[in-house]
């Protein structure tokens, strides 16, 4: 009887020393500056030093789900994963109501971009006939009037770097880009080659959702993303990536 006793006690020890495990969703057509995937797993951007920074601070043990983007509603409706951090409300079709919104935690700034040279135009309603390059998934609420009315016609890649560098090779004349990417895309190419910004389209809050579990430390990831974003070190997390070499 002592042994098995014993045995549950330092079961019981060892599972209360156990950190709580979270899962966070990757979405695959992130590209740098966000994160970098190899073998189905992030290992750098702003996006994974963000959730390295929520482990820290918690004590919860980051699982990586990488997936579509499209399948992120549904990850969630689900309950298939704990933590989507780079997520607007403007995004969702329907809101998940067991998830807790986060503070904003930086904004994003979707951009038309031109190629290396071009004249910049006032507005994309300015813009002749032609495709341009987007996102698959993403949806553009400024440029959707174009789309509808075929005056723009959306050239879909798999990444944001992808429709960057399609771009720079000349495949269409724009392109749509948040400012995080294209900063990145540019800070490696000599000035007179980097892609200039023609308009800002939209300007937008992100942040993290967290599942409101009983099970998880939900209000802990929720108290850590304030304290990050009050030291600062969000911003010194941006600025790894986006700040020139």
């Amino acid at each position: 009887m002592r042994r098995v006793l014993a045995i549950l006690l330092l079961w019981s020890c060892h599972s209360l020393a156990e950190p709580a495990a979270m899962r966070f969703s990757i979405a695959e057509s992130w590209s740098m500056p966000l994160v970098r995937i190899e073998h189905e797993q992030p290992v750098e951007g702003i996006v994974f030093d963000l959730i390295q920074a929520i482990a820290r601070e918690t004590g919860v043990q980051p699982h990586y789900h990488v997936m579509a983007r499209l399948r992120l509603e549904e990850a969630m409706a689900s309950g298939d994963i704990d933590v989507r951090c780079n997520v607007s409300t403007q995004w969702l079709t329907d809101r998940p109501g067991d998830y807790i919104w986060s503070i904003p935690l930086f904004e994003q700034r979707d951009l038309l971009v031109g190629r290396a040279g071009q004249t910049t135009v006032s507005t994309p309603q300015a813009l002749p006939a032609q495709a341009i390059g987007t996102v698959l998934g993403y949806v553009y609420p400024t440029l959707e009037p174009l789309f509808q009315r075929g005056q723009l016609h959306r050239e879909d890649s798999r990444s944001q770097l992808l429709a960057l560098r399609k771009l720079q090779a000349g495949r269409y004349q724009h392109a749509v880009s948040n400012q995080l990417s294209l900063q990145w895309f540019n800070r490696q190419l000599p000035a007179e080659q980097r892609l200039p910004v023609q308009a800002v389209l939209q300007e937008q809050a992100l942040g993290c959702m967290v599942r409101n579990d009983p099970a998880l430390p939900t209000q802990a990831v929720l108290r850590a993303l304030v304290r990050l974003k009050q030291s600062g070190e969000i911003e010194r997390i941006i600025g790894r990536y986006t700040d020139a070499p």
